[in-house]
């Protein structure tokens, strides 16, 4: 893949990378409405965590409109009254971050959660319309989305198309069946030799691929292998056809909790920052460039953060980890040359 992404790769951010869970009557159709674990909360609460199959604790949070917040946003957006919040979760969703819940149709996940929160801050109606990974991002493009919370990766590439509120560190990980010795010391060398399965388009991809051009120089082997979905990588780790899946660190810890008592565990065996050696990579709130979003989104998150549901909405998921301490409007990103 060359170093500069294509449109497909352009658009795409950190792979659904855990366990599949059932679809039937669930995820909608592409570019479709979806229905969201929150229509039993009363005004003022928020309740994360609903549906959640034991991905996290439910927890209810109150959070009210901030009406010097609220008062920034777009006329568009505030005269509709609904914030339009874009997953991309089909065809199969990805644990804790955006998955089916369990009564087999509503999407829930820390990702739509935060953006429910962020939506009540604003005083707005949240409206969930999940599609595929890349149809979230024509949806942003035609206006039919106003912002993703889809644990999109902040980049300079995707700066030049959108804009961005960050809420949480973004790191990726070496999925390994627990009984491998082998571990991921931040050093591509050691990659040498090794058969890595990845997601297509990903962040992540860019890194590996970047890795095993430097070792091809080096007269050294790592060979990438892309799956369909996350089952059939775990039918692949599990088999032995792969030495290690590069993916999402908080869907690796997930797996690594789910598959514990299974016959085949799987451990983190190493992590690396989304946006490279150089940069704390940030996932982040992706709204159209201009679209005058990105700043009010920036300022809910923040009082989120300030007032605590921030945290509370992290721990329920156990994502605590990868907390920051500001949302920031368009940080730096993963370079668009990351040698």
């Amino acid at each position: 893949m060359p170093s500069q992404f294509s449109r497909r790769a352009l658009i795409r951010g950190l792979t659904a990378a855990t366990v599949t869970f059932s679809l039937a009557g669930g995820l909608t159709a592409c570019d479709g409405d979806s229905e969201a674990a929150a229509t039993t909360d009363t005004a003022g609460t928020v309740t994360v965590g609903r549906l959640s199959n034991g991905a996290a604790e439910e927890t209810a949070l109150k959070v009210s409109e901030v009406k010097s917040i609220s008062a920034r946003l777009p006329a568009s957006v505030r005269k509709s009254g609904k914030l339009v919040i874009g997953v991309g979760a089909l065809p199969s969703g990805s644990a804790p971050l955006n998955f089916v819940g369990s009564d087999q149709k509503t999407l829930t996940g820390s990702e739509p959660d935060l953006g429910r929160l962020v939506a009540a801050v604003l005083g707005l109606e949240p409206e969930i319309r999940n599609s595929t990974w890349e149809n979230l991002f024509v949806g942003i493009d035609s206006g039919k989305v106003d912002v993703a919370f889809s644990n999109v990766t902040v980049t300079e590439e995707r700066k030049k198309k959108y804009e961005f509120a960050s809420y949480r560190k973004d790191d990726v990980a070496f999925e390994v069946l627990k009984k491998n010795t082998w571990n991921f010391d931040g050093d591509y060398e050691n990659l040498a030799g090794k058969t890595v399965s990845v997601g297509s388009g990903t962040n992540q991809e860019k890194i590996l691929l970047e890795w095993k051009a430097k070792l091809a120089k080096e007269g050294k082997k790592l060979t990438v292998k892309y799956f369909p979905d996350q089952n059939a990588v775990n039918l692949a780790l599990n088999s032995g056809k792969i030495d290690a899946y590069f993916g999402p660190s908080p869907t690796v810890a997930y797996r690594a909790r789910q598959t514990a008592n299974s016959p085949d565990p799987t451990r983190n065996a190493g992590s690396f920052s989304g946006a490279g050696a150089t940069l704390q990579g940030l996932i982040a709130a992706t709204a159209k460039k201009d679209s005058g979003l990105a700043e009010p989104v920036a300022e809910a998150i923040n009082h989120l953060i300030e007032n605590g549901q921030y945290g509370k909405w992290l721990a329920a998921y156990g994502l605590s980890e990868e907390s920051v301490t500001k949302s920031r409007v368009n940080p730096p990103g993963l370079p668009l040359d990351n040698a």
